[in-house]
């Protein structure tokens, strides 16, 4: 298989740790091609099956580049696209033929609902039993669960996060970004690679589910952990941790400044620099167990250090005190720093600017070989493929 430029597909993809693996992606919006990225990232080839409208975030805009949807382009390079019609019988055809030959194949259709096209996992691994084959959905496939529809918005409702979030005295409020479909993804990948281990071990491939709501109660870790573990039910405290102290913003002269003195060496450092060093040996605050319950008498004592300063010049002498702070910043300002600490957040997949994958490894790269597809950029190379022999690709 070639791209539009004419490179061979197996010479494309010889560089990084999954290269060789051949993924057939039929997931859309964002949990799932988050995950096949990651995959792409490390080598593996991944054709996106898209339907003739292609991929609902396609029309998600704005922000746009060049008339794109950047929602859809964060998350969908180092891929090739293919747009199938599954009710016509050439291409469900080339769909059946994809999941014969891919190592993995990704979808998150809800639940049997690629059955009436004989794309689910019994009938996709009878053909093919080396196959990884993982289904993201929102809430599982029980008899309950697989009806309802998997939006994060909805899973971050039904999970309780939203109960967390925002001022105490205020509404519930959504997090900034999809929070559980990124981590439904990761979930997903990180399944992919287990069973792909134990394929190599035994020869046979598996089913690998993924839920939002699955992923959102491990991902709630010790807010979900505070019920089911201490039967405790956590309750919205604004920027406030329910365990630590300091651990949210404080006011300095110009702004708020994150503090996070998480333990009691870090406490006593941050009372040193403000000039306030009794405060360490005060019995109200000189353990982290004392200064959460006795925060509201703790807060207006380092407040009025605090405010006597600008905040950076508190962030550059606490940072190098070794006590956890950092500014409020925005995106943009978030993107300078991780450039400004050596990260390179920022790369370029095939002339598009990109943001790099967050894996280093020592011997085998990431690489940003291509940006994202149009709708059925390579269709044609890759029906062309599909109807040749394996060996031909």
């Amino acid at each position: 298989m070639t791209d539009s430029r004419g490179d061979d597909a197996r010479v494309t993809t010889t560089q990084g740790p999954l290269a060789g693996l051949l993924v057939a992606d039929f997931s859309r919006i964002l949990a799932g091609p988050y995950a096949t990225m990651l995959l792409a990232d490390l080598g593996a080839e991944v054709v996106k099956v898209e339907g003739p409208g292609g991929d609902d975030t396609r029309t998600w805009l704005p922000p746009v580049r060049d008339g794109v949807s950047t929602y859809y382009l964060s998350v969908n390079r180092n891929k090739r696209s293919v747009a199938l019609d599954l009710k016509t019988e050439a291409d469900l055809g080339a769909a059946q033929e994809l999941a014969r030959r891919a190592d993995i194949f990704i979808e998150n259709f809800r639940p049997g609902g690629l059955a009436r096209f004989g794309l689910d996992y019994d009938t996709v691994a009878a053909a093919n039993p080396r196959v990884i084959y993982a289904s993201i959905s929102g809430f599982g496939s029980g008899p309950k669960g697989k009806a309802l529809p998997g939006y994060d918005l909805i899973v971050q409702a039904i999970s309780g996060l939203m109960s967390l979030t925002g001022s105490p005295d205020g509404e519930p409020y959504r997090a900034g970004v999809a929070v559980f479909d990124v981590m439904a993804g990761l979930h997903a990948t990180i399944g992919i690679l287990a069973a792909l281990n134990h394929r190599h071990e035994t020869g046979r491939g598996q089913h690998v589910e993924i839920s939002l709501l699955a992923s959102a109660m491990s991902g709630l870790v010790n807010q979900t952990g505070a019920y089911v573990t201490g039967g405790v039910i956590p309750f919205r405290m604004g920027n406030s941790h329910p365990s630590l102290f300091p651990y949210e913003p404080l006011p300095c002269a110009d702004g708020e400044l994150i503090i996070t003195a998480g333990n009691d060496l870090q406490f006593r450092k941050l009372a040193q620099i403000i000039g306030a060093p009794e405060l360490a040996d005060d019995p109200r605050f000189s353990r982290n167990e004392d200064r959460t319950a006795n925060r509201d008498e703790l807060r207006p004592l380092l407040t009025e250090r605090l405010s006597t300063r600008p905040k950076m010049d508190w962030f550059r002498e606490l940072i190098a005190a070794g006590v956890p702070c950092g500014p409020i910043n925005t995106i943009d300002q978030g993107v300078a720093f991780a450039d400004e600490v050596g990260l390179e957040p920022a790369v370029d997949a095939g002339g598009m600017p990109t943001v790099r994958n967050p894996i280093r490894f020592s011997e085998t790269p990431p690489s940003y070989r291509r940006p994202p597809p149009a709708v059925d950029e390579h269709g044609e190379e890759i029906r062309r493929w599909l109807a040749e022999d394996e060996e031909c690709m």
